[in-house]
This record gives C-alpha cells, sequence and structure tokens, in this order.
C-alpha cells in the first residue's frame, strides 16, 4: 500500500507517495532523479549506495523508504556548494581516486561520514572505516590517500 513520505533531501523538502517497503535507494534514483547513488549489490555490502541520513552512513540498498520519514537524506548531488565542490570530492579529484568512478560517489559519502565522526582518522581508522566500500577498479591507495588529504584541509 502507498504512503507518502515527508523528508529533506539535499536540505529540500520532499514528498513522494510510494510503497512504504520500498528501498530508499529506488526512491532517490526513480523518483526524485538523483542517480549518483548507486546501485551494487542491493545488500548493504559494497557501499556504492552509500547516503547520509541524519548525518549517518547508510545502505540505502537496504533502507526502507518509510525509515526516512521526517529526516535529512543526503546524497552526492547535495554536497556542492554553487559551483564550489565539496573538500572531499576536490580531494578525490586531486589524488585521482577513482578509475571507472561507479564506486565513487558511495566512496565521498562514506569519507565524510568518517570526517563528521573522526575529523583526524589515522590511517588504520581509514582504513576500517573505507572497509565497507568496495571499489573494484582496487583504487584504494588514492582513495586511502584522498580521505587523508581531506583530513588535513579540515573536510
Amino acid at each position: 500500500m502507498d504512503t507518502t513520505l515527508r523528508f529533506k533531501v539535499n536540505g529540500q523538502p520532499r514528498q513522494v507517495t510510494t510503497d512504504a517497503d520500498r528501498p530508499l535507494l529506488d526512491v532517490l534514483r526513480e523518483d526524485l532523479q538523483l542517480t549518483g547513488t548507486k546501485y551494487g549489490c542491493g545488500e548493504g555490502q559494497c557501499g556504492a549506495c552509500t547516503v547520509l541520513i541524519d548525518g549517518k552512513r547508510a545502505f540505502s540498498c537496504r533502507i526502507r523508504a518509510e525509515s526516512v520519514a521526517e529526516k535529512e537524506v543526503l546524497t552526492v548531488e547535495g554536497l556542492e556548494t554553487g559551483d564550489k565542490l565539496h573538500p572531499v570530492q576536490e580531494a578525490f579529484l586531486a589524488e585521482g581516486a577513482f578509475q571507472c568512478g561507479y564506486c565513487t560517489p558511495g566512496m565521498i559519502m562514506n569519507a565524510i561520514a568518517l570526517l563528521k565522526e573522526k575529523p583526524r582518522p589515522t590511517d588504520v581508522e581509514t582504513a576500517e572505516w573505507m572497509n565497507r566500500n568496495v571499489c573494484r577498479c582496487c583504487s584504494y591507495t588514492r582513495i586511502l590517500a584522498a580521505v587523508k588529504r581531506a583530513a588535513e584541509v579540515g573536510a
């Protein structure tokens, strides 16, 4: 049965009428046309679908749409301010921390969640935190360097 959900996405109030059990990922991509968040495994194991819900990392493929009612969802599309990229996005560009780019939005969102929780993580803490996101191109060394660079500029 469809339900009308109200929540914020990238700072904007949104309203969607959908099946409450539908994955948030589908709502973002299909209903709101926010296609930066990617479908990877559908099981919350690869991190391609990572978004922030009320500032916390979440795998949108495993989150029921109903669970974000009255909450704030941040996707990769909501990071830039005007024409300025988020410092984590800038760090990923500077370090060349991607090849095909498919995992990049999820990696960036995960890195932002890490730096919110631990502004100056150790290399070990960064590797452990980022471990939930898979890069099939194996750009891990550059991804870790990008997170370190972002931490150094106070992202």
